[in-house]
This record gives structure tokens, sequence and C-alpha cells, in this order.
């Protein structure tokens, strides 16, 4: 698969602290370990990860950052890619609302996959994850509906990962024994584990057609 194409590979992951591996004293994190696995399917291609996860961030500061921070990261001649994962900051209780209301929420990620469809750049999407809050996680549960659906729409590969994550799991138990919201080493592996065969399968097939889009 690895030598169809030579063409270097630049990846840059926006998201928010869970993007960051916040919480991780390895400060791997999920998208850390997505990157080690895809070495095996990538062989000896030229392989460059930008973790761009911004505490705190909603949609909107994604949507207001991304552009220009991937572009200073994708050299001509390179094949770029784009992973996105946020959601949870958007559902956060904020006085009477949510910090962004959900159709914002759909607004803001549909104005990112079609820049940057329109940029030829493949989108891999990872739905929110849960917290330590089921009424929060209700939230986020609808607002990840939305986006598989928008993603859907754009034929944009999406991974959901709430379902996964919710209830009696690690994710859940080392979060509620930390900040109420970040796992630790397993709740961080369990997610990559969540997201591996939807990552091997864009990140592979990509590789095989030589980047084609």
């Amino acid at each position: 698969m690895a030598a169809m194409t030579a063409r270097p590979i630049r990846l840059c992951f926006f998201g928010d602290s869970f993007v960051a591996g916040v919480g991780d004293p390895a400060h791997r994190g999920w998208a850390g370990l997505l990157a080690e696995h895809a070495r095996p399917v990538l062989g000896d291609i030229d392989f460059t990860v930008y973790n761009l996860g911004v505490r705190r961030d909603t949609t909107a500061d994604v949507r207001a950052r991304w552009s220009h921070e991937a572009r200073r990261r994708f050299p001509d001649g390179c094949d770029n890619r784009l992973v996105f994962s946020f959601g949870v900051n958007d559902t956060t209780q904020q006085g009477d609302a949510t910090r962004v209301r959900p159709e914002d929420s759909v607004t803001n990620l549909t104005a990112i996959l079609d820049d940057a469809l329109a940029c030829d750049w493949p989108v891999l999407v990872v739905g929110p994850p849960p917290v330590a809050d089921e009424q929060q996680n209700a939230r986020t549960r609808h607002l990840d509906d939305l986006f598989a659906g928008a993603c859907a729409v754009r034929n944009v590969p999406y991974c959901s990962v709430i379902a996964h994550l919710d209830g009696d799991t690690a994710w859940i138990r080392e979060a509620a024994a930390g900040d109420g919201a970040h796992p630790s080493v397993q709740g961080y592996r369990d997610l990559a584990d969540v997201v591996l065969d939807a990552w091997i399968t864009w990140i592979g097939s990509a590789a095989a057609v030589g980047g084609a889009r």
C-alpha cells in the first residue's frame, strides 16, 4: 500500500482539550495513539502530525483559526489532511444557555468542512466524547447526531464515540476521579480503539491511491 505513493503526508488534528490529550500523563492522548497506528499502514512515507487541540475551544473558536493554522503547515506537493473533533465545549452550560447553540455548532462544522473540501483536503471527523455529567451528555448526544448528518451529506467520514465511552467505562471512571471531564491513560486508549478502524480505513485508502481525493 505505502509503495503506491511517495508524497509526504502532513496531518493536522484540530479541536479542544480532548484532542490535546489533557489528563493523559504520557501526553499522547488519542491523537498520538492514532498517529502511532498509522505508521505500519504508511510504511516509509514521510508522515508529520500536528496536534492543534486548544483547551476550551468551541466549534466557533476552531472555525476562526483552523484555516490559517493549517495553511502554515501544509506545503505544496504534500498529501495534506485534517482531523476535527469538538463539541463538548459547545454543549457546556453557561448561564441559561449553552456556550454555542446546536444550530450554530452545525453551521460552524459545515463551514469548516466546505472550506476544507474546497481545498481538496481529506477530512475525518471524530464525534465529541462524554463527560461525568449526564445532563451535558444528553446535549452532546443530540449534537453528535447533528454532526453525523452534516458529515453524511458531504460524504465525510464521521466516527461517533459517545455511546462507546459513556456508562460504566474507564473513560467515565477516570474523568470522575479527575476534573469531571478528562480521562487518563486508559480512557484515551479506549477512544483511540473506537476510532481505530475508521482511522486505518481513511488513512490507508488515501495512501493507497497516492493521496487522490
